[in-house]
């Protein structure tokens, strides 16, 4: 009987001890959290008064894409709950029927919507294709997909399986996933971190997990060099709604169930902050040709609102913005703004040329062309958060 109470004593001991990293990372999220809400009363709005700047997300799957149960009132209701702009949308192709025409576009709740595909090609190259086509199905060539109406604005999903390099017709590439960012999460961590802090800091469970995709970014340097063409880096939410499990009664009402991944709260992790011109009014047309244009960049603003940050560049004759080319007249000042003292990097080519601690303004001047962009960063938030970029811009062009 004694041998049995020392094993059950054992057993509560080694239970008790596998638990403390847990309860010591839920005590970490709750200081990132009380540091977030710290630094976003610092916050000092930007003005800006040539561009007018509008906030939404990118890559989102419907019950239309064939893994998602999410309806299209979770996702108006998602994005009108966290005050979106836009949403693009990237329904996967059926054979059957268009899934980019029957899914949502236009004006929904007051949130614009564009009807995008999710295209795998016969070579397991993915892209996203906005608006979406009918003539976009799965399993053809990549060319032929690149090859689509210039009307409409392809982008490079997942580029770490990419395969087709060698082919233009992209505008840009997908550099952040938060799916592909989460296959790295080990299970069982996650599901103890969970049970200690699903309830409190569910959004922030994020920080767990979330790296910066270096080898992602660093191809897309690359390739700016390499083509000296402009390519537009975009995140993706890779939104589903399709993690948990639920009971369903014969109707298909929902009787119980727990969903981990919410559009409400996948929306909120990342996002894209674009900029169109204050004469112009949000449409399809001028959003997807401000993306196109490399005029957004991508914010992680489940660490705080990035709203307002701003990279701009000027020379004796003329302004310009974040995904815009600008002349090299002896020299080209440019200028960063952020709306809390930040780490700013200025990156030259991919490589970091420039950085200032605490800054909320930067000017640097500049006498070579390349391809110059910024990352930014949060050194007042606690480790991991702080050595993981908050924004990431898009480049300008100095030529």
């Amino acid at each position: 009987m004694k041998h049995w109470r020392k094993l059950v004593w054992a057993f509560l001991v080694l239970v008790v001890v596998s638990q403390l990293p847990f309860a010591y990372r839920r005590y970490k999220l709750g200081k990132l959290h009380a540091a977030i809400l710290s630094l976003s009363a610092q916050r000092q709005d930007v003005q800006d008064e040539g561009w007018r700047e509008y906030v939404g997300v990118s890559h989102v799957h419907s019950f239309l894409g064939g893994h998602s149960s999410g309806t299209f009132q979770d996702i108006v209701s998602a994005a009108q709950n966290n005050k979106l702009h836009f949403v693009l949308l990237t329904e996967h192709p059926a054979k059957e029927f268009n899934t980019a025409e029957k899914s949502l576009k236009g004006l929904h709740g007051g949130v614009l919507f564009v009807n995008g595909n999710e295209v795998s090609t016969a070579t397991g190259d993915r892209l996203l294709v906005f608006p979406g086509d009918g003539q976009a199905m799965d399993q053809q060539p990549t060319q032929e997909v690149l090859s689509l109406h210039s009307s409409r604005s392809k982008f490079v999903a997942y580029p770490e399986s990419f395969n087709s390099w060698n082919l233009s017709g992209y505008e840009g590439i997908e550099v952040y996933n938060v799916y592909t960012n989460a296959q790295d999460i080990n299970s069982l961590v996650m599901f103890f971190d969970g049970l200690w802090s699903y309830r409190s800091y569910p959004d922030l469970l994020f920080a767990n997990f979330y790296r910066r995709p270096s080898n992602n970014l660093n191809h897309w340097d690359a390739l700016t060099v390499r083509t000296k063409r402009r390519v537009v880096a975009i995140g993706g939410n890779d939104s589903h709604a399709n993690i948990g499990f639920a009971l369903h009664d014969a109707s298909g009402k929902t009787l119980l169930g727990l969903k981990l991944d919410p559009y409400e709260r996948s929306f909120g992790l990342v996002r894209l902050h674009v900029l169109v011109r204050n004469d112009q009014t949000l449409n399809e047309q001028t959003l997807m040709r401000a993306i196109a244009d490399g005029n957004c960049f991508i914010g992680f603003d489940v660490f705080g609102d990035t709203t307002g940050f701003r990279f701009s560049a000027a020379n004796a004759d003329e302004s310009r913005v974040m995904g815009e080319e600008i002349s090299l007249n002896g020299e080209v000042r440019l200028i960063v703004r952020t709306t809390v003292p930040s780490r700013v990097l200025l990156l030259k080519d991919g490589q970091k040329i420039w950085e200032e601690q605490q800054a909320s303004r930067l000017e640097h001047i500049v006498r070579e062309r390349g391809s110059y962009r910024v990352e930014v960063y949060l050194p007042d938030l606690p480790h991991p958060v702080r050595d993981q970029p908050w924004i990431i811009s898009n480049p300008i062009y100095v030529r």
